[in-house]
């Protein structure tokens, strides 16, 4: 009997204990990118909603300040309406363009790699560099869209001047950045649906808008549930593309809820406020997501 114990001390114990450490070796680069850029990060800036702290002279506890001063904050909740109405017009007008132009992409085309290539060059390209070519693009006088407007002999446009029309400017620059992503994952999607169902289609006589309505649509359902997802996602941290073309302006109709926290934080140096802004919105973002699942997920074929 003792003998069995000392066995299986060395084996179990000593053995299994060798085994461990090295497969924490194995994931110890992860534990430590983990615990440094995610966990500490996130326990710190828990800690700073009830301190009141500017960098530069040490942290004050202040309590619940932070939240009782958010919710008489009137321009945060601006800039989460502004991100709000950035989303509602941004994702439908994604979803269509990539979805429009990844069918047309996914035809017996000429140059289709070409296309392919094009479409997606935006979404490698820096946003601050695409949004200082649209700020120039959108200018009031000299901007290319309102010079080809009254070339043919429309009125000019108040594309990133008028609150009215700043917020639908800064969804198209963002839809024009992004849609070549979206366009690939639909692509994929498109291809994975079975031609003998276009086939058996045919020889029922379907229609072209038919067989997108009743055989593309449903078996594409998981890629737009995702593109939906990441869509919503990108589009809660709207950040350059204001910063850049109108500064959250005119009239802060275009300041977002990511840019209002930035300014809190490195502008104004409220880094505590900043955090207890992140987390309040950090919450918006997830029920967002919580309510799209329950919408959309269930209509979702796998």
């Amino acid at each position: 009997m003792q003998r069995f114990e000392q066995d299986w001390f060395w084996n179990r114990g000593v053995n299994g204990l060798k085994k461990s450490r090295i497969g924490y070796l194995f994931v110890s680069p992860y534990l430590i990118h983990f615990i440094v850029f995610i966990a500490f990060p996130l326990m710190f800036s828990f800690i700073l909603v009830f301190h009141r702290w500017d960098i530069l002279s040490s942290m004050k506890w202040v309590g619940l300040d932070n939240i009782r001063k958010l919710m008489h904050d009137e321009l945060f909740f601006k800039s989460i309406y502004n991100t709000l109405i950035f989303l509602i017009i941004h994702i439908p007008l994604q979803i269509i363009f990539a979805l429009f132009i990844a069918e047309l992409l996914n035809q017996s085309i000429r140059f289709k790699g070409f296309f392919r290539a094009a479409f997606f060059l935006p979404v490698v390209i820096s946003g601050v560099v695409i949004s200082l070519l649209w700020s120039q693009l959108f200018a009031q006088d000299t901007g290319m869209l309102n010079i080809i407007l009254t070339r043919i002999g429309l009125d000019r446009v108040p594309w990133i001047t008028s609150p009215r029309m700043a917020m639908p400017s800064i969804a198209i620059v963002a839809t024009w950045k992004n849609v070549g992503l979206y366009i690939v994952l639909f692509l994929v999607g498109l291809q994975g649906v079975p031609r003998n169902l276009y086939e058996a289609a045919d020889l029922e006589g379907a229609s072209q808008w038919q067989k997108f309505r009743y055989i593309t649509l449903p078996m594409i359902n998981p890629t737009m549930f995702m593109v939906v997802v990441l869509s919503t996602i990108g589009g809660f941290s709207l950040f350059i593309e204001p910063v850049i073309i109108t500064g959250g302006g005119p009239m802060n109709s275009t300041l977002s809820a990511m840019m209002y926290i930035y300014k809190q934080g490195f502008n104004f140096y409220h880094m505590g406020y900043a955090a207890t802004l992140g987390f309040f919105f950090a919450i918006i973002v997830l029920a967002v997501i919580i309510l799209q699942r329950k919408f959309v997920e269930k209509d979702v074929q796998y």
